[in-house]
């Protein structure tokens, strides 16, 4: 079986070249309308050069796995600005997309925690349409909506999880179905465990992002052995393989936390269950370090018997 490995929007082995140089509303405002153009138009294109610089970078080192960052385009989704982002870079999304395709990568984006579907008010739902949108939006300037993946949690419990859960399958009816095709779900380190979510993914035929840290920090009642099979199933209806995100707690304190770099003695239970299932799975490494520790991590398995590194950005498990 194969694991490919990847990281989370910044290389920071890079210079200066984060795609998530923001402008605030604040700052906005104090612009005059052809300022504010201009600046939205220059902090984009930065970003955009960026994410570019970043998928050369990944190209180099034979990473095929990369999650894009949602802040690519300033104030895309603030009610008082939303403005048309695609046209004035229509060649730089295509060229983009094209890296993605001519180079069979897998990207994604991972909206931020305010983008759900179980808040009982009806402007968080409607938000998380427009910010779901946004994102698709990206996909689709790229050329790319057939192949991007759109990742969110299900959301808090608001002191009831089975009446949460029922407004959750509510809520998502109002997502533009071609959205929803492109959704995953994850579980997450304190409300929904793997078994949670993996029931409402199951219910709305959506693949379930399995983070195995968050599952340490927040077990389900049946283990993962029974899990996983699962798990694997959501997948079947799309032409990806199974997305795993694996990072390892800061300290015994601070378990939810993300340490710098993953240890490879936190993961080793679920390599080890992974080898016996013999499914090929994708990593996304959500450790401080990013890319250092995507880098770090495949070097350290490398060194274990059973294990061969096979390219600059995946491991084979025999």
């Amino acid at each position: 079986m194969k694991i490919r490995f990847g990281y989370v929007s910044t290389a920071i082995t890079l210079w200066d070249a984060s795609p998530a140089k923001t402008l605030t509303y604040t700052r906005y405002q104090q612009l005059s309308p052809e300022e504010r153009t201009e600046k939205l138009l220059d902090v984009t294109r930065q970003n955009i050069e960026h994410t570019k610089r970043m998928l050369y970078f990944n190209l180099a080192h034979e990473i095929e796995v990369y999650r894009m960052s949602s802040s690519i385009v300033p104030l895309a989704t603030h009610p008082e600005v939303r403005w048309d982002f695609t046209t004035p870079f229509k060649k730089e999304w295509e060229e983009i997309g094209d890296l993605v395709r001519n180079n069979h990568l897998r990207v994604s984006f991972h909206p931020n925690q305010f983008t759900l579907f179980t808040s009982p008010k009806n402007t968080i739902t409607e938000n998380a349409v427009i910010d779901m949108s946004y994102h698709y939006q990206m996909f689709e300037a790229m050329g790319i909506a057939d192949k991007g993946l759109i990742n969110i949690h299900i959301g808090g419990a608001y002191g009831d999880k089975q009446e949460t859960l029922i407004r959750f399958h509510q809520n998502l009816t109002t997502l533009p179905a071609h959205i929803k095709q492109v959704m995953t779900l994850e579980n997450d380190d304190k409300t929904y465990t793997a078994e949670e979510t993996l029931v409402v993914c199951e219910k709305e035929t959506i693949p379930l992002v399995f983070d195995y840290h968050h599952h340490m920090a927040n077990l389900s009642e049946a283990p993962l052995e029974e899990l996983w099979p699962r798990i694997v199933q959501t997948w079947e209806h799309v032409p990806h393989i199974p997305k795993i995100h694996i990072s390892s707690p800061k300290s015994e304190k601070e378990f939810r936390s993300h340490a710098d770099f993953v240890d490879p003695e936190f993961i080793m239970p679920f390599l080890q269950l992974l080898k016996e299932s013999g499914q090929d799975v994708d990593f996304m490494i959500e450790a401080k370090s990013k890319d250092q520790a995507a880098l770090k991590l495949i070097e350290d398995l490398s060194k274990l018997r059973g294990y061969k590194r096979i390219s600059g950005g995946t491991i084979e498990i025999k």
